[in-house]
């Protein structure tokens, strides 16, 4: 199969050509970065099989699909990593996706689907399943801030579903994100930057460079003897501020209290 691969992260791009490259009936015909020059290379040469990331610079890959001709449709494997869009449309027994960070196993899979659908549909089919997908995939992002925003993580080889109100702490690592719930952690490939915007209907508060937190979820605060602040959540996880937004974090403290909070060390709230 002749495979294009569209996505605007090197990275991931590099994932998904690492990942085709150990299949032998896999043959990579182009990759692109932006959503302009893939559409010129799918029309010139269409693939029988495109990885399509839903965001792609200013454009987005709902937008990429909408403009390919219906006679010549690839098979196409959505790539995302939060559920942005209505995730629940790409169970459609047409269309596929892969949920960032993948891993092998999770990309067989989704390849051995794809050679299944290839033998058993044709463009027509192919073309008017996509439309409706399409479609519902639209609604979902004109309508995703007016539902309860959710995001997907992984936790071991599964893939989640979380309510961004239950998340309590986000915190960088490396090329992801740790999100605490509770007792639990998860992962999802993302900056810190854009969680905080995934999670921006919770009242976040960054206490470092590296750590935001809900402080929906603050049960108790107390004082390092530098005077750095000591947050436990209701999870019964414990993380403390850096000296560089330590007075972000007393402000936004000092407007929760009838009084402003002190300077002493050790001054414990709890709530």
């Amino acid at each position: 199969m002749d495979v294009m691969i569209v996505d605007d992260e090197p990275g991931a791009r590099r994932t998904l050509r690492e990942c085709c490259a150990r299949e032998p009936d896999l043959n990579i015909v182009g990759e692109y970065g932006d959503a302009r020059s893939a559409l010129e290379a799918i029309r010139a040469r269409p693939p029988h099989l495109l990885f399509l990331d839903i965001q792609i610079d200013t454009q987005n890959g709902v937008a990429l699909a909408r403009a390919l001709d219906p006679d010549t449709l690839p098979m196409i494997v959505f790539v995302t990593a939060y559920h942005d869009y209505a995730l629940e449309a790409f169970e459609v027994s047409a269309v596929d996706y892969l949920l960032k960070p993948f891993d092998d196993d999770r990309f067989r899979k989704t390849l051995a689907r794809v050679r299944r659908r290839r033998q058993a549909e044709s463009s027509l089919d192919r073309s008017s399943v996509l439309s409706t997908v399409l479609a519902q995939l639209e609604r979902g992002a004109r309508t995703g801030s007016d539902s309860r925003p959710r995001i997907l993580a992984e936790s071991g080889s599964r893939m989640h579903m979380l309510d961004v109100a239950q998340v309590e702490v986000v915190e960088a690592d490396r090329n992801y994100v740790k999100l605490t719930v509770g007792r639990e952690t998860f992962h999802a490939r993302s900056t810190l930057q854009q969680a905080e915007k995934s999670l921006q209907s919770q009242p976040l508060q960054r206490i470092s460079r590296s750590c935001l937190v809900n402080m929906n979820h603050v049960r108790e605060i107390s004082r390092t003897p530098r005077g750095d602040f000591i947050l436990v959540l209701a999870g019964g996880t414990t993380v403390t501020s850096s000296e560089g937004f330590r007075d972000s974090v007393r402000q936004y403290l000092e407007r929760l209290k009838l009084s402003p909070l002190g300077r002493d060390s050790g001054e414990t709230v709890t709530g």
